[in-house]
């Protein structure tokens, strides 16, 4: 475990002071806090096990079986937003969305689909995997916010055109979504001066790459994780420890008051 009074730390909390232009990375960890799973699958819900229908979930949740058999994928949909209903942003997204008020060039990429750093006020936000919280209609283009999915029938259907809906999440087998993608790139063209990972096992190319072009770059990097990830050898610095102590304590190191609701 990293000591908070370290050297190390002090270095981190430097770097971070001096950035301007930070991208976070962030996974499932960081919502650990606000009582969400970690382990694997869309949500972390799953860990190696079957559906009730026999299927992996990888199956259950792709593009495919919601085109085939959309009230399969919208169960398990469903399962995922009840999981994530009613949680609240922790510390961690709470003081990213703080340091972002301070630095206006701040970015983050998210895998989550819980919504939480957008709860939390972050504004230059890419959720490459989309949101359980907004629901599309491939037919007709119409589309709605909602809070949560109580009251709601599964499959959703399309009130202009009566086809099903489907939630506004990257599904397996899909693409990942081009605006999300051209956002992600924009950011990288303007050169981040750190990256900082935090919850996330990195085992996706594009969320592993920032790391990687840091390296490449001569850019420094840290990772927040009391695991080993798949960026842990390459990364500057590493804080064994979970989102929401390890920013708590940088924020601590930095100012002398909480940040301001």
């Amino acid at each position: 475990m990293i000591d908070p009074s370290g050297a190390m730390f002090g270095e981190v909390a430097a770097l971070l002071d001096r950035a301007r232009r930070p991208l976070f990375i962030t996974g499932a960890g960081i919502s650990a806090d606000s009582g969400l799973p970690t382990y694997r699958g869309i949500g972390g819900l799953y860990n190696d096990r079957l559906t009730e229908e026999g299927l992996p979930i990888e199956e259950a949740l792709s593009g495919r079986m919601l085109a085939r058999r959309p009230e399969v994928t919208w169960r398990y949909i469903g399962q995922i937003e009840s999981n994530c209903r009613g949680a609240e942003p922790n510390a961690a997204h709470r003081l990213i969305a703080a340091f972002e008020k301070e630095k206006p060039a701040l970015w983050v990429l998210t895998q989550n689909i819980d919504s939480l750093h957008r709860k939390a006020g972050t504004k230059n936000l890419i959720e490459i995997h989309g949101t359980v919280h907004r629901l599309l209609c491939a037919a007709c283009g119409y589309e709605r916010e909602v809070e949560d999915y109580a009251g709601l029938a599964l499959p959703p259907i399309c009130p202009e055109c009566a086809k099903p809906l489907r939630p506004d999440v990257v599904l397996f087998g899909e693409m990942l979504p081009q605006l999300a993608l051209g956002q992600l790139a924009r950011v990288m063209e303007d050169e981040p001066d750190l990256v900082v990972s935090v919850g996330t096992t990195s085992v996706f190319p594009y969320i592993a790459h920032p790391v990687w072009w840091a390296r490449q770059n001569g850019v420094a990097s840290v990772e927040i994780n009391p695991g080993e990830t798949e960026v842990s050898a390459i990364v500057s610095y590493r804080l064994k420890m979970g989102a929401a102590q390890a920013l708590s304590a940088l924020w601590d190191c930095l100012h002398p008051q909480p940040p301001s609701k």
